[in-house]
């Protein structure tokens, strides 16, 4: 029977290779969701076109019958190594509403949501192809 971690995973992965134009530098999956604890964790370096990079790091458990990214970060930065953005839930900025979930722009710290890998690339078309 698959878990709900698994599922979640696989939908990463699937999200991931359906996507040609990326050049996937690192894709780990630790599934330990048939285990007591039911945990889980992806760590992915995903390469664009102009050399930009994205590298996503979800480390994942169960609480309750939901889902909780115990700890993630989507750093995105350019091909220089300038940091574009950066979502993350380090807790280290406790002045921003949403706490510990924020997010880096340049070197503005703002209150975000925490995303969903797809969010995130979506994001990153916009500015690399101008799609909304």
């Amino acid at each position: 029977m698959k878990t709900q971690i698994h599922r979640y995973l696989a939908r990463l992965y699937d999200t991931i290779r359906s996507r040609r134009e990326i050049n996937v530098e690192t894709l780990e999956i630790i599934d330990r969701s048939d285990q007591p604890g039911q945990t889980g964790m992806l760590h992915a370096r995903l390469r664009f076109y102009d050399g930009s990079l994205l590298e996503v790091v979800e480390v994942l458990a169960i609480q309750g019958l939901a889902i909780v990214k115990a700890r993630y970060v989507y750093h995105y930065q350019d091909a220089q190594g300038n940091l574009v953005f950066r979502y993350d839930n380090a807790p280290h900025h406790p002045e921003v509403a949403s706490h510990p979930h924020h997010k880096h722009v340049g070197r503005q710290v703002i209150a975000a949501d925490p995303p969903d890998l797809s969010q995130v690339l979506r994001e990153i078309d916009e500015r690399l192809y101008g799609v909304p």
